[in-house]
């Protein structure tokens, strides 16, 4: 008579970790041919198409690669189409202001992001750098500077416009934190 073997899953603590069962699973692998991964990243068949692949992360990078979410639409159908999704994700934007980390990792906007770029300065710069780097540019092309420069006035002024956005910016977060 063959001798009964014990469950590890009967009573209390239980033995085996969760989902570690005796059954098999069933794996999708890659949509691919001749992949041989698992397939865990779905991919539309076609633009508004309710159809997906499945793909490994590999194929899936590659497959996303050239997709053109606008492919197909003429000019009047993009803008609307983006504007209407813009529309959708205007809450998103407006919560941004709740972040909690400081500048430099993703809490600043796209008005202080190219403002850095008019200065030329890195997304995670400290503000009395900005205010440091923002005089030493204006000062080069100050109207009292070059009187009658035309160019060097539309220079200043543009320096000047970064400055108060990050100027202001700086004053929310410290009137915040």
């Amino acid at each position: 008579m063959p001798k009964a073997r014990r469950s590890n899953d009967w009573g209390f603590p239980r033995w085996r970790g969760y989902g570690s069962s005796r059954e098999t699973t069933t794996v999708r692998l890659c949509d691919r041919h001749g992949c041989e991964e698992p397939g865990d990243c779905p991919a539309p068949k076609a633009p508004n198409s309710p159809e997906r692949w499945m793909f490994c992360q590999k194929h899936a990078a590659e497959y996303n690669r050239k997709w053109d979410y606008f492919e197909g639409l003429d000019k009047a159908e993009k803008e609307a189409r983006t504007k209407a999704e813009q529309s959708e994700n205007a809450g998103y934007a407006e919560a941004q202001h709740y972040g909690w980390s400081g500048s430099g990792d993703g809490s600043r906007s796209a008005d202080e992001m190219r403002a850095l770029e008019v200065l030329e300065l890195d997304a995670d710069v400290e503000f009395s750098v900005i205010k440091k780097t923002w005089r030493a540019k204006a000062k080069t092309v100050h109207p009292d500077v070059k009187p009658g420069d035309k160019e060097a006035a539309a220079e200043f002024q543009k320096f000047q416009l970064a400055y108060e956005v990050l100027k202001a910016a700086e004053e929310r977060r410290e009137w915040k934190g």
